[in-house]
């Protein structure tokens, strides 16, 4: 079996069974104009991971790991908006008002569309999401099980609230996960650094992370291994 040399110890896993989770990378967290920069946060911050996550996202493709994409956002009619979510925050723009991006936050907008850097290509499932977690409210878990996958590499943004979510709930339902490191971002440093670090402690209690690198590099061997490669 392959392995990633992560913390607290190595990731084995079955490239069958295992896809590259790309949770979140849309315009509305990582541009001018967003949602994220109505909160009133540094979006240079999170385009520190496009690099790392582009490089490990072509490395699964060659490798022939299945890829899922996940956006957060709303219906057009915000019929999907807990009140609770609505209120929320101190933003400049609330969830649905209009932005440079359209409206924040909303389904069919150009804000709510995953940056080019990272596009899906076609026939990689796109999840949409209403809330924080990948897993609620979504398809997510019977697109993976029909799939046989039990194994998630996992980038995204923003670590503490969408990536770590999205991880928490795949433990909950018994999925092993790797985070990559410098392929998920937090607008906050420290959140960034004990995001990480709450994920690989207590020997792994949510998962593993390796850096993106490290990853890169298990793939590419696991390519040259493939029939054909």
């Amino acid at each position: 079996m392959p392995e990633i040399e992560a913390r607290p110890y190595p990731f084995v896993f079955s490239p069958r069974s295992t896809a590259l989770l790309l949770v979140d990378f849309q315009r509305d967290f990582l541009e001018p104009g967003g949602f994220g920069e109505s909160l009133g946060n540094d979006v240079s911050l999170l385009r520190k991971t496009l690099g790392p996550a582009a490089r490990v996202l072509a490395a699964a493709r060659r490798a022939g790991l299945a890829v899922v994409h996940t956006r957060e956002g709303h219906r057009p009619d915000l019929s999907d908006l807990a009140p609770a979510k609505a209120r929320r925050g101190n933003p400049s723009l609330r969830i649905g008002d209009p932005g440079p991006l359209g409206r924040l936050l909303v389904r069919g907008q150009p804000g709510h569309e995953i940056v080019p850097e990272l596009a899906p290509l076609p026939g990689e499932p796109v999840v949409d999401k209403p809330g924080k977690g990948a897993f609620y409210s979504t398809d997510l878990d019977a697109l993976l099980r029909n799939r046989g996958i039990t194994s998630l590499l996992v980038c995204g943004v923003t670590t503490e609230v969408c990536v770590h979510t999205t991880v928490r709930e795949a433990n909950d339902r018994g999925y092993d996960c790797l985070v990559v490191e410098d392929a998920v971002g937090s607008y906050f440093p420290e959140f960034q650094r004990v995001g990480l670090e709450m994920i690989r402690a207590q020997g792994g209690i949510f998962g593993f992370t390796a850096a993106s690198p490290t990853v890169v590099a298990a793939l590419e061997l696991l390519r040259g291994s493939r029939p054909g490669a």
